[in-house]
């Protein structure tokens, strides 16, 4: 009797540790992120280590080459304007006056140039009634050389005058220069950015081999790129042509495309710790970054190898040495893969996993680890 109750007792017991093993102590189940393992693209790509910027090729901050009163300033800040484009006048009275004045030199010589000419030629008629009369042996030797030398100071005094016609109409196209000066036009097609001068303000003529300092500032929108600079480690591996995936600060959520323009054949070490080389980046669509304003921040992808229809896996399930978690039949096995492509999103898996393997995609608690019970969530 005592034996049954003891086998009864134990048999309690054991039932009682059954249970509480199922409820009391049974393992938490930790709740984690996963991932699933699908096929798709992986790409190898270098990202800039600071901030790049847009920039354009076509920038120019114009000024005069004269000082003046500034008469007119006809298009304003943001507007489109066309080759040769007037873009700032300056008061020409003075040098209008002076164009007056030298125009009417070149009448005053130009009549006197025809007067000395006219003289020059009876002159020469004189000449050459004399000259016949000396053959007859009427004329005299005395006669005939003083009709030369009148006939000689004439020409030199016409040539005098045609020489005389030449600098008035020379100091007409010195006044047309000026006057030329008194104009700011467009050196090329773009938009006016910035204008640092109103009508009725005097800029002021600087010193000899000094520039005035710029009033206007041009840019071609149509131009524009994106300068970044990359690390050192990586400036062997990127070439011209590579094609570049880019983001810009003021479009955060849009996409573009280029390719690697330029690459500086130079390491710049301007801060220590931190050598780069920079790279210059061509859009590939100019239309698509209309609107896209110079100096803003950028950050580019340089794709240096692609891979399609590959299977894949989140770069941040990857632990240094290859090892992933894997979720089987609610448990968390460790499983090490072979790594092909990979960049901050993706990594190749070669092998060690199969499609549709679900996966921790990030070890974000020190509970994720081999055996524990775990869901996804």
């Amino acid at each position: 009797m005592n034996i049954k109750r003891w086998l009864i007792v134990v048999a309690v017991l054991v039932a009682l540790a059954a249970v509480a093993k199922l409820t009391i102590f049974k393992p938490e189940i930790i709740r984690v992120r996963l991932a699933m393992v699908e096929s798709g693209v992986v790409e190898e790509t270098v990202t800039n280590t600071r901030a790049g910027t847009v920039k354009v090729h076509r920038r120019a901050k114009l000024s005069p080459q004269i000082g003046g009163l500034v008469v007119a300033t006809p298009h304003l800040e943001g507007e489109r304007v066309e080759a040769g484009d007037l873009l700032l006048k300056l008061d020409d009275r003075a040098q209008q006056a002076e164009l007056t004045l030298a125009r009417r030199s070149v009448a005053a010589a130009q009549a006197q140039a025809k007067e000395a000419c006219f003289a020059a030629g009876l002159a020469q008629t004189e000449l050459d009634r004399t000259i016949s009369l000396h053959d007859s042996g009427i004329a005299s030797d005395q006669s005939l050389d003083a009709l030369k030398t009148d006939r000689d100071r004439s020409r030199a005094a016409c040539a005098v005058g045609a020489a005389a016609v030449e600098q008035a109409v020379s100091r007409v196209a010195v006044v047309e220069v000026q006057i030329d000066f008194t104009e700011l036009r467009a050196p090329f097609s773009g938009v006016v950015a910035e204008v640092s001068t109103e009508v009725g303000e005097w800029i002021t003529p600087s010193p000899p081999g000094v520039p005035i300092p710029p009033v206007i500032d041009l840019l071609d929108p149509a131009s524009i790129y994106v300068s970044a600079p990359i690390d050192e480690v990586d400036a062997e591996r990127v070439r011209v042509g590579q094609a570049v995936r880019m983001s810009v600060d003021s479009r955060p959520d849009v996409p573009f495309y280029g390719r690697v323009a330029r690459v500086a054949p130079y390491v710049l070490d301007m801060l220590e710790q931190n050598r780069t080389v920079e790279i210059e980046v061509s859009f590939d669509e100019q239309v698509a970054v209309i609107g896209v304003l110079p100096g803003t921040s950028a950050d580019v992808e340089v794709i240096l190898d692609q891979r399609n229809d590959v299977l894949r896996v989140p770069s941040s399930a990857v632990a240094e040495d290859g090892e992933v978690l894997v979720l089987v039949d609610g448990v968390l096995e460790t499983a090490r893969i072979e790594a092909g492509l990979n960049n901050w999103q993706f990594t190749e898996v070669l092998s060690g996993l199969a499609e549709g393997d679900a996966i921790v995609a990030a070890r974000d608690s020190s509970e994720i680890e081999p055996g524990a019970r775990a869901e996804g969530r």
